[in-house]
């Protein structure tokens, strides 16, 4: 049977491809508008920033959005409009991008990682209460894979401890929770515009609140620390431009009217493939709890069993299924903790204690997570047709037969 796998030389289970982005005729158009226009800056002729802002404002339910250069800058304004000052802690998971953490690094502060759900992989509520201490300002809660966090515990501990939270949304786009969209539960809601993002424009950022301060501050942080009603040079805030393009806007707006439908495609794709994969000893996707009213799986994730695949390791079988020509992926290699930038302490910051040890950091979930169990299919791929669901399971199957 090992003959037969793709990656002997057998043929592969899924030829598709499985384009991202996805545009038309709309997006070129509307881009090519604004090129001809000759108005391609923002503020000074920023009617498109404004207009895209708005519709995603209202697509997530908040009164306000601001956009900036990328999710990295969006949770940096974030942070700093909630008022963090150095050496002040937040809690941030680490199984996530790196940028949850080194966005708090390049505001003075102090990253407390705390561990995930085995079941869900998102940040463990548990975790975050036994975290707390007189120096914690701010938690940040990431919807991993686009699976919203136990939000109402979270804003619970929230509110008993007098903190603020920022949902890092980065993979959220559409997703819901209790039939709220991710990013709108929270004080402020942080998105990402990058390429490979549910919503993108190659690159990009936006913020999302309910709050009028919060607003008025993340809005003057991103132009370079103007005011509203301000004059034009004078300067009252820390920020820097931070501001995205009008063609990037454009993009977005035509890209946000195809999100709805797509995010029900990943959402229904990703039930289907649950049923498909939970009969196949070995494989246990994620835990989706009635909760969560909407999941736009911008990585699905199953926990993966290697003494079920003849002890194949995970990196081996995650060789072996994109031979197949599934779209996935092995995951991270290790917990954010463990990147050079945490052991080597290389943060060229001031406020940071000596007391901050990160060599002594050990998040079993995490790490177990890292070394032997998660196996990712990227988004793209959950744009698919049902058959394509049953093509994937089918290859985890015919890896499994190879093995045993």
């Amino acid at each position: 049977m090992k003959e037969h796998l793709a990656i002997n030389g057998g043929d592969k289970s899924i030829t598709k491809n499985f384009p991202w982005p996805i545009y038309d005729e709309q997006e070129v158009e509307a881009v090519a508008a604004i090129v001809r226009s000759g108005k391609w800056g923002n503020p000074d002729c920023g009617d498109a920033v404004e207009k895209f802002e708005s519709e995603f404002a209202a697509f997530c339910g908040s009164k306000y959005a601001v956009s900036c250069v990328n999710g990295s800058v969006s949770l940096r304004l974030a942070l700093i409009s909630c008022g963090v000052k150095p050496g002040d802690e937040v809690i941030v998971p680490p199984y996530t991008f790196i940028t949850t953490a080194s966005s708090v690094i390049e505001c003075n502060c102090v990253p407390v990682f705390v561990d995930i759900d085995p079941e869900t992989y998102n940040m463990d509520p548990k975790a975050i209460e036994a975290a707390i201490t007189e120096r914690t300002r701010v938690i940040i809660p990431v919807h991993f894979g686009g699976l919203a966090c136990d939000m109402d515990a979270i804003m619970d501990i929230a509110k008993r401890h007098g903190l603020r939270v920022i949902e890092d949304a980065a993979h959220g786009h559409g997703a819901e929770y209790k039939g709220k969209k991710l990013g709108s539960i929270a004080d402020v809601g942080s998105f990402s515009f990058q390429s490979s993002k549910n919503l993108t424009s190659g690159e990009g950022g936006i913020v999302i609140t309910d709050d009028d301060d919060l607003y008025a501050m993340m809005r003057s942080l991103r132009n370079v620390g103007r005011i509203e009603g301000g004059q034009w040079y004078d300067h009252y805030n820390p920020g820097c431009n931070y501001r995205i393009t009008q063609m990037q806007a454009v993009l977005l707006s035509s890209q946000l009217k195809r999100l709805p439908e797509q995010t029900q495609r990943r959402n229904d794709n990703g039930f289907y493939l649950n049923t498909l994969l939970e009969k196949i000893e070995g494989i246990t996707p994620l835990k989706r709890s009635e909760e969560i009213t909407m999941h736009c799986y911008h990585i699905y994730i199953f926990k993966y069993d290697a003494s079920k695949f003849g002890g194949l390791s995970k990196n081996q079988f995650a060789e072996m299924l994109t031979a197949e020509g599934v779209p996935c992926f092995k995951g991270y290699p290790h917990p954010l903790y463990k990147q050079p930038l945490f052991q080597n302490k290389n943060f060229m910051c001031y406020a940071i204690p000596e007391t901050a040890d990160y060599s002594q950091v050990n998040c079993p979930v995490a790490e177990q997570a890292c070394s032997t169990d998660a196996v990712w299919i990227l988004q793209h791929a959950m744009l698919g047709e049902p058959e394509d669901m049953e093509a994937f399971a089918g290859a985890v199957r015919k890896i499994q037969l190879a093995a045993i």
